[in-house]
């Protein structure tokens, strides 16, 4: 393995600015236990417990809604099923109330959060998170058919709600990009499922896209890249993510015609995914190989020209010795695939 002169961070950059980098990045997303290279790592100020550390405690957003986990999802979070704060839409503002934001020494907090993360910039990344998933935000309060409902019944007081969420946070991504300087800015709001998107380009332009707007626009300005995360089959909105600024979008999941866009938007946008993992039908036996063979597999189809990160990932318990160990292969098969893939 050729050593490079590049850091990990030049590296991951080059595929966002559009250049060709010098060996295919790994995406990690912050999942725990990676040992190679780190590309970039989050920092910024968060708003409600970090949502990347495992835990089986209930959470609490900063609007009041309740996130529950489980051992089998990895701890992921999701709102308490049937426990919704918002039943009505029109009256959103009695049910609502954006919190009181005390005050921050902006610049001492930055100093503590890039200590924290223990980040070494000349080599990483600093990626800050934005924390408003409007769609999700909307639904976290509502529930999937209310908040749906409410989308296509009430479109204006939907506006004027997720307009009032963005009215808090705006004012932090301002002082998050001034005393951070962070290299980019991340973005998240699942908005399809597996097959199709959530709701419609049109329904996605005028309720949802000028939230996203106003949320990177301080970013944009000072000329930061967005990595977006968007789940699910959402290519029908790639158009407008790259009109408020996305450069890098993740996790590409290959329902999307990723090698379509790749040559579409060539140079545009990079794509940081393209591998789903799937369960073998032996399971729980695993055969070694196999699992490498899919990264390999992955690599070989979207990897070549450049403008691809594989974020090779087997979810399941945290615990899960098997889980652990498929993990283990995965990104171990990444690294050292990836690694010499140009030469």
């Amino acid at each position: 393995m050729i050593k490079s002169k590049l850091t990990p961070k030049e590296n991951y950059m080059r595929i966002v600015r559009g250049e060709m980098p010098e060996w295919v990045p790994i995406h990690t997303m912050g999942m725990p236990g990676y040992k190679g290279d780190t590309a970039y790592k989050m920092c910024g100020p968060f708003l409600w417990p970090n949502p990347h550390i495992p835990t089986p405690e209930p959470r609490y957003d900063i609007w009041g809604v309740k996130y529950v986990t489980n051992e089998e999802t990895g701890y992921a979070a999701i709102p308490e099923p049937n426990n919704f704060l918002l039943e009505d839409v029109t009256k959103w503002y009695k049910a609502i109330k954006n919190p009181e934001m005390p005050d921050v020494d902006w610049e001492q907090q930055a100093k503590k959060d890039f200590a924290f993360a223990e980040l070494d910039r000349s080599t990483t990344a600093a990626m800050a998170p934005i924390e408003l998933m409007p769609f999700q935000q909307l639904i976290a309060f509502m529930g999937f058919t209310n908040g749906l409902c409410a989308m296509y019944e009430e479109p204006e007081s939907v506006k004027e709600l997720l307009n009032y969420l963005a009215d808090f946070i705006v004012p932090i991504v301002e002082k998050t990009v001034e005393y951070y300087q962070p290299d980019m800015v991340y973005v998240l709001d699942d908005t399809a499922a597996q097959m199709n998107p959530f709701v419609s380009v049109e329904m996605y332009r005028d309720i949802l896209k000028p939230i996203y707007v106003r949320l990177t626009k301080p970013a944009i300005e000072r000329g930061i890249p967005v990595q977006f995360h968007n789940c699910g089959r959402c290519e029908d909105f790639i158009d407008d993510m790259l009109d408020f600024g996305v450069r890098m979008w993740d996790p590409a999941q290959t329902t999307n015609d990723l090698l379509g866009i790749k040559e579409k938007y060539k140079g545009k946008l990079a794509i940081a995914g393209g591998y789903d993992w799937v369960v073998p039908i032996t399971w729980p036996e695993v055969d070694e190989e196999m699992i490498r063979q899919t990264v390999r597999d992955s690599i070989d189809k979207f990897a070549p020209g450049g403008g691809f990160a594989i974020s090779p990932f087997a979810l399941g318990p945290v615990d899960d010795p098997i889980i652990s160990k498929v993990n283990e292969w995965l990104l171990n098969e990444a690294y050292y695939y990836g690694r010499d893939y140009y030469l």
